[in-house]
């Protein structure tokens, strides 16, 4: 063996050395696993926003994530009093990102009209103070019965239009004052114990015919009586007392 073959025998152990690492890291490289063609989603973390696509007929609402990918059927929560609308961002959450339901909505599509919805009997009580409602144009209530209870009510009304079927009153004192009261009706039917009527200028009526009758006396007294008749006048008594 010539000096110069045992000078290169070192090299010749290190390439096979190497050689064989490479070999070792590529059939590690080929049995590792590929990656996912598609990112995979985040890990959920109990709420996300998203936009209602769909308003269901049950109640519940197609919500799509607002990052894209996800759609969730979710039922309002009990605490959401405002119904969703197609196009709303609304706030959803749960335990798993298969089950969330709708806790809010954040912003609406259209802001113009809004509704407050529940399932149930509502009760809006205030323990300790007052509850008011106020509105810029009108206040609309419809119902099929409507039910007031109240100490006192007080109703101020510039203008009052009422329409119905029948009107039963039942009061133990009435006031009413004005200054005109104008009254059109097919009958009249009105029954007293005890009737007293003033009036300070002119009292008339017009009548087809006009029947009067007391059990006990008839009194008629004026400075100038005038009666006439066209046809006939009659009176009729026991006893008849001129002048």
């Amino acid at each position: 063996m010539t000096h110069r073959a045992i000078r290169e025998q070192p090299n010749a152990v290190h390439t096979q050395a190497c050689a064989g690492e490479s070999h070792d890291e590529m059939q590690a490289l080929l049995h590792k696993p590929l990656p996912p063609s598609s990112t995979p989603s985040p890990p959920w973390t109990g709420s996300a926003l998203g936009h209602v696509v769909q308003v269901l007929d049950d109640g519940r609402c197609l919500v799509e994530a607002q990052a894209g990918g996800d759609r969730w059927h979710s039922p309002r929560a009990a605490s959401c009093l405002l119904a969703p609308g197609v196009g709303d961002t609304v706030l959803v959450a749960g335990p798993q990102r298969d089950h969330v339901y709708l806790i809010a909505v954040i912003t609406q599509a259209d802001a113009s009209r809004s509704e407050l919805v529940v399932d149930g009997d509502v009760t809006l009580r205030s323990r300790h103070g007052g509850i008011a409602l106020q509105a810029q144009t009108q206040i609309a209530l419809a119902s099929p019965e409507l039910t007031l209870h109240a100490q006192k009510a007080r109703l101020e009304v510039d203008d009052m239009a009422y329409r119905g079927g029948e009107v039963r009153v039942t009061t133990l004192v009435a006031r009413f004052i004005g200054r005109t009261c104008e009254t059109v009706l097919d009958r009249l039917s009105v029954l007293t114990r005890s009737s007293f009527r003033l009036t300070e200028e002119v009292d008339q009526v017009r009548a087809g015919q006009i029947d009067y009758q007391a059990r006990e006396t008839l009194r008629l007294h004026a400075k100038n009586t005038l009666v006439t008749s066209k046809a006939l006048v009659k009176v009729d008594a026991d006893q008849i007392h001129m002048g």
